[in-house]
């Protein structure tokens, strides 16, 4: 295990926040990031998400198609070619990242090809115990891990089912699962030296008035950033309305007392490419390729 001490990892958080655009405000504008789209399935199901392929929509969950991870580094140099200020390579979905091994399988690829480039993995922690040791043996620098609730009566309100080693569970009983393996899995990555992010969806009505504990707890597990998102209202939380601006920054604001909030979050699709918030280049990256595979619902 990696043996990071209080000034060392508080080293590189500072120097991922200068090249992160996920991680530092004046990097947001000046770096570009790639997402591979390489992870076809998820573990949960969250009552606010629909995976789908597409070219339209500027969402997470969303990807043109499913890329192999063995064509990820020639994917990733075309990136740079279009984008020469891309300093991260990161895999957010559309599916979870770890229900497959193919987020693995292609960051083997890409640190040995590019291993300057900043590795960053979003997962929503059911398996990120399991596979801490891998991730940092990959060259995974940065995770972002969504934590909805740290409250098992909240969390049953958001997720509808977990999937765990071939076993299906429901209700209070998956989300005591997931949180407890959540915050786990936070411990131990942090504690290899990894910098977590942990993202949060704003669900009016439902954790509205639960972010200071879920900041409060995850800080406490090793997490140095927050980032609260709100609600797009679709699948079976359609019905609940996005959070207000007001909203919004209230909950920024009782997030701070515990963590470094960050507030450019643009919500982006699995297969994102460029600088956030400029002209985005997935679709000259991935739009015409022949060979992404058709996307996976289960």
């Amino acid at each position: 295990m990696a043996n990071t001490g209080p000034f060392d990892r508080e080293e590189k958080y500072k120097h991922l926040s200068n090249l992160h655009p996920c991680l530092g405000g004046e990097a947001h504008s000046k770096f570009g990031r790639l997402h591979l789209p390489v992870s076809p399935t998820c573990n949960i199901q969250c009552k606010f998400c629909k995976r789908d392929c597409n070219n339209n929509e500027d969402r997470p969950g969303v990807a043109n198609g499913i890329l192999a991870p063995k064509d990820s580094v020639s994917t990733v140099k075309r990136a740079l070619e279009l984008c020469p200020e891309i300093t991260v390579v990161g895999i957010a979905g559309p599916g979870d990242t770890l229900a497959t091994e193919n987020a693995i399988e292609t960051f083997k690829y890409v640190n040995e090809e590019y291993p300057d480039l900043i590795k960053c993995l979003s997962t929503n922690g059911l398996l990120l115990e399991r596979y801490a040791e891998e991730l940092y043996k990959v060259g995974v620098s940065t995770i972002t891990v969504t934590v909805n609730a740290v409250d098992h009566k909240i969390q049953s309100q958001i997720i509808s089912h977990i999937i765990l080693d071939k076993k299906i569970y429901y209700g209070e009983e998956a989300a005591k699962i997931l949180i407890d393996a959540q915050l786990r899995g936070i411990r131990k990555i942090s504690e290899l030296g990894v910098i977590v992010k942990v993202n949060t969806v704003l669900i009016p009505t439902i954790n509205d008035k639960h972010i200071e504990e879920i900041a409060k707890t995850v800080k406490e597990a090793g997490a140095k950033l927050y980032n609260i998102i709100p609600l797009i209202p679709q699948h079976d939380l359609s019905h609940i309305p996005a959070p207000t601006c007001m909203e919004l920054d209230s909950a920024r604001a009782k997030a701070e007392k515990y963590l470094d909030v960050f507030r450019h979050c643009k919500h982006c699709r699995a297969d994102a490419c460029g600088i956030p918030g400029q002209r985005d280049l997935s679709n000259q990256l991935y739009g015409t390729r022949l060979d992404l595979e058709t996307f996976s619902h289960g």
